[in-house]
């Protein structure tokens, strides 16, 4: 049986010290905020916030943004259903009418809150209300414009032709101008709609067609190879989807990779308010080295990327 030691308290007096001069440091005087007077611009608000792990992130992000755009690279948006219930759907088509991001992807929630505000101006039903008594997702529009959809996407893609069926009718879609799919129609700009089956409620309407929807979403996939097979130099941001678009995205890079794409220099970056497993490993870990988490609410986070952006290229 092994014996207890008896430990004697160490005499401090022999400790190595040596001066503070001569260790290395994190933060330094010059990294501290200045605080902008309240008349000042954005960018002399930008200038006076410290230099930390994030502002430079949020800097970086935007100069690989404003690079990809210069040198003609695609810079495409991912984005999540919170993103558009946010509000963010102007500031995401301001960037494309511009010409900076060349290309979106979003999935089955992002395309219904899309049909939803530009045909009734509003969207996000509130399950707590529905659910109990069998109401939730049961309107009949939003599946019955979505199954149009997918019909017609079976040769063109369902991102296409969601976008395109908004332009074609502006009398039934009256608010598409708040669309990012109908400005990807009008501007021709690749938008891809990738549907997980069981996942969104229009997919709980009698006259759902598994097969155009299946049909339609696997053309978008492939379109969407291409999209990331040209993105040597470009950016990919995933805002606001934890699971299904990360879980697209690398299957993506897996088969632009094996058809021979260098992609090693592209820029990633997640931007969201928790930052999950999937986006971590799957955008920012596994494909790049250049891989940029931004943490915060999507309605501050992305107007300050699209301001940032816009300082990086006057004139655009």
């Amino acid at each position: 049986m092994r014996r207890p030691k008896a430990y004697q308290p160490i005499d401090l007096k022999t400790l190595g010290m040596f001066s503070i001069a001569q260790r290395r440091h994190k933060v330094h005087l010059e990294d501290l905020a200045s605080p902008a007077p309240p008349e000042a611009d954005l960018a002399a608000f930008f200038d006076s916030l410290p230099t930390t792990p994030v502002t430079t992130g949020l800097r970086d992000l935007a100069r690989a943004i404003a690079q990809a755009a210069r040198a003609d690279a695609p810079v495409v948006i991912a984005f999540g259903g919170h993103v558009v219930k946010c509000g963010l759907g102007p500031v995401i088509i301001d960037l494309m009418e511009r010409g900076i991001v060349t290309a979106v992807a979003t999935h089955g929630a992002g395309a219904i809150h899309e049909i939803e505000l530009a045909y009734h101006g509003e969207t996000s039903e509130d399950p707590a209300q529905t659910m109990r008594d069998g109401r939730f997702g049961m309107v009949e529009e939003t599946p019955s414009y979505f199954n149009d959809a997918a019909r017609l996407g079976r040769h063109r893609g369902l991102g296409q032709a969601i976008g395109d069926l908004m332009n074609e009718d502006p009398e039934e879609f009256p608010h598409a101008a708040k669309s990012i799919l109908a400005a990807a129609s009008r501007l021709d700009c690749t938008a891809t709609v990738h549907v997980a089956m069981g996942t969104d409620t229009v997919h709980m309407h009698p006259q759902a067609d598994g097969a155009a929807i299946g049909e339609a979403t696997l053309l978008d996939f492939r379109k969407l190879c291409a999209v990331v097979a040209d993105m040597a130099g470009g950016v990919w941001l995933n805002v606001g989807s934890a699971v299904i678009l990360p879980e697209v995205f690398m299957k993506a890079y897996a088969v632009a990779t094996n058809l021979g794409a260098k992609l090693d220099k592209m820029v990633t970056a997640n931007l969201d308010q928790l930052q999950h497993y999937r986006p971590r490993e799957n955008v920012l870990n596994r494909p790049t080295e250049r891989g940029i988490a931004l943490t915060g609410h999507h309605e501050i986070l992305l107007p300050l990327v699209r301001h940032l952006v816009l300082l990086e290229l006057p004139g655009a």
